[in-house]
C-alpha cells in the first residue's frame, strides 16, 4: 500500500507523494461538462440528498465533479478530473475549496466516492478509477452507478486493504457503513426529468428527502391538517344542526299533545 501523505507539502520533487504546489496554483477547471444534463442533475441530487441527510452535522464535505489532488505525478500528467460523487467525513465542512487537495487536508482523501457512468467512461471507472480509489485514496466505499440504466448500481466496500462487493438487498440497494445510508434507485420527476435517479436512504429505509420535497410534505401535512380540521367542524355542525332538529320535533310533539314546551 502507497503511504499516506505527510500533513505538511515538502519541497523533494523526486518524491510524487509529496506536492509543493500551493492550492492556489493549482488547475480547477477543464472545461469538460458531464456526459449528459441527467449525469449533472444525478449528482446534484447526490449531494443535496447527503446534505439533508446528514443535518445538522458540520464535520463533513460533500461535492461532485471536483477535482482531487493527491501527488506531484498526477499534476504532471495532468489527470484532473475527479469523482463526480464524493464524501469526505471529519473535515471542516465550512472551509471554502475550489478543489480536494490533499496535503492541504492534512492528507485526507474522500471517504465515500460515487461514479455515475457512460458507455465512454465505464470502463475506466470499473478498472482505473477503482484501483486508485482502492489503492491509493484507501477510500471506504465506492460506487458506480449509469443514470440511463435503472440496474447498474454496484458497490464496493473497503475490507483490510482491498475492495470487496458489497451484496444488495431485496431491493436491490446497497449499504454506505461510513455514512450509514442505504444508497439506491428511486423513480420519480427532477426538474421535469422522470427517471430512475440515485438516491440515499435512512437505515429504516425512508428516503431522505430534499429540502424542497421537506417543504412540499410540510406544505402537504399542513393541507391535510387543514381538511381534517374542516371536516371536523363540519362534523360538530351536523351534530348541532341534528340536535337542534330532535329539540324542535319534541317541542312540536308536545304542544300536539297540549303541552308547553316553555313550561317545563
Amino acid at each position: 500500500m502507497t503511504p499516506p501523505i505527510p500533513s505538511t507539502p515538502q519541497t523533494n520533487t523526486s518524491d510524487s507523494w509529496v506536492p509543493s504546489l500551493p492550492p492556489t496554483d493549482l488547475v480547477f477547471d477543464d472545461g469538460v461538462p458531464l456526459e449528459s444534463n441527467r449525469h449533472r442533475l444525478a449528482m446534484n441530487l447526490l449531494i443535496d440528498s447527503v446534505y439533508a441527510a446528514l443535518a445538522p452535522r458540520e464535520d463533513f464535505y460533500a461535492s461532485g465533479n471536483m477535482f482531487v489532488y493527491y501527488s506531484l505525478e498526477q499534476i504532471k500528467n495532468r489527470d484532473f478530473r475527479g469523482p463526480d460523487f464524493f464524501v469526505a467525513l471529519n473535515v471542516d465542512g465550512q472551509k471554502e475549496r475550489q478543489g480536494w487537495v490533499v496535503w492541504a487536508e492534512d492528507g485526507k482523501y474522500p471517504d465515500v466516492i460515487v461514479e455515475l457512468m457512460s458507455p465512454s467512461t465505464a470502463a475506466v471507472d470499473l478498472t482505473t478509477k477503482k484501483e486508485i480509489y482502492e489503492q491509493r485514496f484507501s477510500t471506504s466505499h465506492y460506487f458506480v452507478f449509469d443514470p440511463f440504466n435503472a440496474t447498474s448500481l454496484l458497490g464496493w466496500e473497503r475490507r483490510g486493504n482491498v475492495f470487496v462487493a458489497l451484496q444488495p438487498n431485496e431491493t436491490g440497494w446497497l449499504w454506505c457503513e461510513a455514512l450509514g445510508l442505504w444508497l439506491g434507485t428511486w423513480y420519480g420527476s427532477v426538474l421535469q426529468e422522470t427517471t430512475h435517479w440515485l438516491r440515499f436512504y435512512f437505515p429504516n429505509e425512508q428516503l431522505v428527502l430534499l429540502p424542497r420535497e421537506q417543504e412540499r410534505q410540510r406544505a402537504e401535512q399542513e393541507r391535510q391538517r387543514a381538511e381534517q380540521a374542516e371536516a371536523r367542524e363540519q362534523q360538530e355542525r351536523l351534530r348541532a344542526d341534528q340536535a337542534e332538529a330532535k329539540q324542535a320535533a319534541l317541542r312540536a310533539k308536545l304542544r300536539e299533545l297540549g303541552v308547553d314546551p316553555e313550561t317545563l
